[in-house]
């Protein structure tokens, strides 16, 4: 029991010895790899920064040819820390372990790569370090690295002002727009109400009321046909974009948990719609009945509300 207990804690190069089968495979190794990066799930981890520490042991195929002292041939330990720098930029997490597992996932990639340790532990979290290990191979994960490895699916991101969505020609547009090839994405502004919205002092808290408002005028397009349908995270837009579902986007989470998030307001929500169609490098954003953005990283095209949408 005492050794199993040393082999849980040891650095996971000695894990992998320990589970090794009869195949020879040679191992690379990243140790005590530490970065600041803003993660957790808790409020009070939101706005600061933590260490987190990497190690990663890869179990890779012997080169059987000669080397020929070419970095080429190998798997370089740059691929490594590029796998992490890559999954971290990619969007704020909540959990270490959705990290570990989309860092094995990203390493897994490569073609010398058989079977991946990766161990992430907080620093800064108590008085010792918080972690998770977990250990993926390329066999356990075979289905799961094709779909990972395809090219996600360029949308048509298609901004509609509130009179688009209450005119009665909208069920015609989505025929119109669902008959191209590019998946559909919808994005909405906040809703025309009588009422002042709630307003605060805190840009933070702000934010999040007219991020949530935005939303809830994406549940009133979808109440208006039942093909479009409300989706809050990157995971769900691949899922629907892939399956030929019309999406809604709701922003909350992609825009809080964005490293490099819209330097525009939510209320300016043309813009926002423009960062969030280069963000999902769209085929091109239209602009419904709306004074389209200055400027896109996409094509843009404007559709006033009398002219047709193709």
């Amino acid at each position: 029991m005492a050794s199993e207990i040393r082999l849980a804690f040891s650095h996971p190069s000695e894990r992998a010895i320990a589970t090794s089968g009869d195949d020879p495979r040679d191992r690379i190794s990243l140790r005590d790899h530490i970065v600041e990066v803003e993660i957790g799930a808790f409020q009070a981890e939101r706005g600061t920064t933590q260490r987190i520490c990497f190690n990663v042991v890869v179990e890779v195929t012997p080169f059987t040819g000669p080397l020929d002292d070419d970095v080429d041939r190998i798997l370089s330990y740059d691929r490594v820390t590029e796998a992490i720098a890559a999954e971290l930029a990619a969007e704020r997490l909540n959990l270490l372990e959705t990290l570990a597992e989309r860092v094995a996932e990203r390493i897994l990639l490569e073609p010398q790569a058989l079977r991946v340790f990766v161990r992430i532990e907080k620093l800064d979290r108590g008085p010792g370090a918080l972690g998770v290990e977990i250990v993926r191979s390329r066999k356990e994960l075979g289905e799961r690295l094709g779909e990972v490895a395809q090219e996600r699916p360029h949308p048509r991101v298609v901004y509609l002002s509130n009179e688009a969505i209450a005119d009665p020609r909208l069920t015609g547009w989505l025929d119109e727009l669902q008959s191209r090839k590019a998946p559909l994405i919808f994005c909405v502004g906040a809703p025309d109400i009588p009422a002042p919205r709630p307003q605060s002092p805190h840009k933070m808290v702000q934010r999040r009321i007219d991020l949530l408002a935005i939303e809830q005028n994406g549940w009133v397009l979808a109440a208006r046909d039942d093909r479009c349908k409300v989706v809050a995270t990157r995971t769900e837009l691949d899922w629907a974009m892939k399956n030929g579902q019309i999406c809604v986007w709701a922003p909350s989470k992609i825009v809080l948990d964005a490293t490099q998030g819209p330097q525009s307001q939510p209320r300016d929500s043309v813009a926002l719609a423009a960062w969030f169609a280069g963000e999902m490098t769209a085929v091109e954003l239209v602009v419904i009945g709306e004074t389209p953005p200055e400027q896109a990283s996409v094509p843009l095209r404007h559709v006033a509300l009398g002219d047709s949408v193709i």
